[in-house]
């Protein structure tokens, strides 16, 4: 396996070609006050597979793809809870 890191987040935009916004959230404990923090990050990351918002990602690290895109989206961890308007008009 090679050396790129790897991170799990939540499609929060897919409105750009190509081109989805994941949110990577993280908590950890302070190291001197011991109080649990939330922190969260959103970064831009190359869609191939078609996500939509509220899956849940992996995604790795490559080169520079464009001026904001340094992810590309491996693989989708899990699909968006509820379907799709559509899909309840019919029903």
């Amino acid at each position: 396996m090679n050396t790129r890191r790897r991170m799990t987040g939540v499609v929060t935009s897919n409105k750009m070609t190509k081109t989805v916004v994941v949110e990577i959230t993280r908590t950890y404990q302070h190291p001197l006050y011991k109080k649990v923090v939330h922190s969260s990050k959103k970064v831009h990351a190359h869609d191939e597979l078609g996500c939509a918002v509220g899956d849940e990602v992996e995604i790795v690290e490559s080169r520079p793809l464009s001026a904001l895109k340094r992810w590309v989206v491996q693989r989708i961890v899990r699909r968006a809870s509820g379907g799709s308007s559509e899909e309840q008009v019919g029903a």
